[in-house]
């Protein structure tokens, strides 16, 4: 492995089991609202749209404040960072469980929660990759973004489990102990790195969207190009990830009691995300050997294509739902990674904190838009009753994704034919 100057391998494995331990907790309530969207959706009369927007103001807390964050761990201690945002989406989950009335309130605590684990994520990540260079470094953003979906999978059985047996409130209210746990561990465990020094930054529109190293970033065209496809992937993923119980749910309801899924679907959706995990490293590790753009071209496609084929597949065997669900979740998670390694890689040393808080506004950003853009295609298409509206739905999500393949592999072609030999 590749450290950088000073860096204690031991030390920087320590805090990689630390960070990644925190990082699954700081998500404890990630997925909450996902696991519970049948039944609150029902309980507060919304709109598939209004669903989705629920789901998707986590996204508004989150796209408002990351740059923020991770740019401010450019010149703080970013263990000091990293409590706050634990705080904050502690007050989000607790808030949503204890006062959370309808679609007004429960897009507010939806708010805080982005903006929560807006100041754990990419603080995390940051934390992390600074102990680690070259293929080390790319090794560790594969392990914690892929850790992401161990996240996922314990909100959503978290929930699945609390809920029937103490009630959509309680399951809200003790998701809030995860970030807290989160908090504590990162500053009482790791240390701050040397080069930072704990400066007093105010909060300004200057500090919040940098948009002077933000256009350096974006200066350098594989960093842009990596915050693009970042940005249909979130699209993608997150629209999915809100969407997969309702779905889930609809198609076991397509068959009769003996016939259906064997187990709750709040618990289904979280072993098709546990699934998913390796899905991320091993892409990475792919990436590697036949390179980044090639991988990512190959993953979107493949993923936006599968989206579609699950939701045609909602009247099949469970068995057969089941196994797609399954391959679709880690073909949407198989370029992950390889996009984050990519743009750190290309990020200017100096600037890495402006240039990842860029590539998570812009991606979750697409966050944001998924579970929107899901349920008014659901909508559009003739609402969640209709088998015909699911595959519309996948559709909607996952063209992003293709039309940036076919996007990257037409410049891929055009570039080989420039520097093609005249004959």
């Amino acid at each position: 492995m590749s450290y950088p100057q000073g860096s204690d391998p031991k030390v920087a494995n320590r805090t990689a089991i630390l960070m990644l331990a925190a990082h699954i907790l700081s998500m404890l309530g990630f997925s909450t609202y996902a696991a519970l969207l049948p039944e609150l959706s029902a309980l507060w009369r919304l709109s598939n749209a209004e669903a989705g927007i629920v789901g998707g103001a986590f996204f508004i807390g989150y796209v408002g404040t990351v740059s923020y964050w991770t740019a401010l761990t450019d010149r703080a201690d970013g263990r000091r960072v990293y409590l706050i945002g634990s705080l904050l989406a502690v007050a989000g989950g607790a808030g949503f469980g204890l006062a959370a009335t309808g679609l007004a309130s429960a897009m507010l605590f939806q708010v805080l929660l982005g903006a929560g684990v807006a100041g754990t994520y990419m603080p995390g990540l940051r934390l992390l990759t600074d102990q680690a260079s070259g293929a080390a470094q790319s090794r560790y953003v594969a392990f914690y973004t892929s850790f992401f979906g161990i996240g996922t999978a314990l909100s959503l059985a978290f929930a699945g489990f609390l809920a029937p047996a103490m009630g959509w409130r309680a399951a809200f209210v003790l998701s809030a102990a995860g970030p807290a746990l989160a908090g504590v561990l990162v500053l009482g465990g790791v240390r701050p790195s040397a080069h930072k020094a704990a400066a007093q930054v105010a909060f300004s529109l200057a500090t919040l969207f940098p948009l002077g190293a933000w256009r350096r970033v974006l200066a350098n065209r594989a960093a842009a190009g990596y915050a693009l496809g970042y940005g249909m992937h979130c699209l993608e993923l997150f629209g999915s990830r809100t969407w997969l119980v309702a779905f889930l749910a609809f198609s076991a309801g397509l068959h009769a009691p003996g016939l259906s899924f064997p187990w709750k679907v709040a618990v289904i959706a979280a072993v098709v995300n546990v699934a998913a995990v390796p899905a991320s490293i091993i892409g990475n590790e792919i990436a590697l050997r036949i390179g980044r753009r090639r991988w990512i071209m190959v993953a979107m496609a493949a993923s936006g294509l599968s989206g579609v084929l699950l939701g045609i597949a909602a009247p099949w065997h469970w068995a057969l739902v089941l196994a797609i669900t399954i391959v679709y979740a880690m073909l949407v998670m198989a370029e992950s990674a390889t996009l984050t390694a990519g743009m750190v890689a290309a990020a200017p040393a100096d600037l890495r904190g402006a240039a990842m808080g860029l590539y998570s506004l812009v991606g979750f950003a697409g966050g944001m838009l998924g579970p929107v853009v899901f349920g008014v295609a659901l909508d559009a298409a003739g609402g969640v009753g209709i088998a015909q509206a699911w595959p519309v739905a996948y559709g909607a999500i996952g063209a992003g994704c293709i039309v940036a393949s076919l996007v990257a592999w037409r410049a891929a072609r055009a570039a080989q034919a420039r520097t093609r030999p005249l004959k």
